[in-house]
């Protein structure tokens, strides 16, 4: 064997990713990324306190690489639809709450004009759905996020069996 080729098989070229995930979905993507060929090189946080950043790093001479490349962006889809999912579970239960807890607000202010106003009767009137109204939101809140909770995780369990196909056909363009 000449010098050549005794180098040339010692060096290795690589090629690197970085990536701001959701805290929630680091195991996702630490556990998925090796099945594309991607090894974790560093992990930091993000300047956002619910992200975190991820780097990775691969031989740039790996085989099949168009192919584990596209795999790579359907996975990428997929998780970005799982955190979608998991987002819209709680976003419609705060925006209900958070709209009762204005009514009741606006009862509140009505309530505390007509006490002003000297019209005591009205005052307690408009005390009662303002109370009301500050105090429902919590169990709105709880109902319907529960609601909506057994709504959305079979969508979201069939999506991470997607997920963990696509790994597996990339584990398997990689590793055969």
């Amino acid at each position: 064997m000449d010098d050549t080729q005794r180098y040339e098989n010692k060096f290795m070229g690589f090629e690197y990713k970085t990536i701001s995930v959701h805290r929630n979905m680091e195991a996702v993507y630490t556990d998925s990324y090796p099945s594309f060929g991607w090894n974790l090189a560093e992990e930091s946080i993000a300047p956002s306190i619910n992200n975190v950043v991820l780097k990775f790093k691969r031989n740039r001479k790996i085989i099949n690489k168009a192919e584990l490349t596209r795999l790579e962006r359907e996975f990428e889809v997929q998780a970005k639809e799982i955190e979608k999912l998991e987002e819209s579970r709680l976003t419609i239960p705060i925006i209900i709450a958070y709209g009762i807890g204005i009514i009741g607000t606006v009862f509140m202010a009505g309530s505390m004009f007509s006490y002003l106003a000297n019209l005591l009767p009205l005052c307690i009137a408009l005390a009662v759905p303002a109370f009301i109204g500050w105090i429902i939101p919590y169990f709105a809140y709880k109902n319907i996020s529960q609601k909506k909770t057994k709504q959305i995780l079979p969508i979201i369990d069939r999506q991470y069996d997607a997920v963990y196909k696509v790994c597996e056909k990339a584990s398997e363009l990689l590793y055969n």
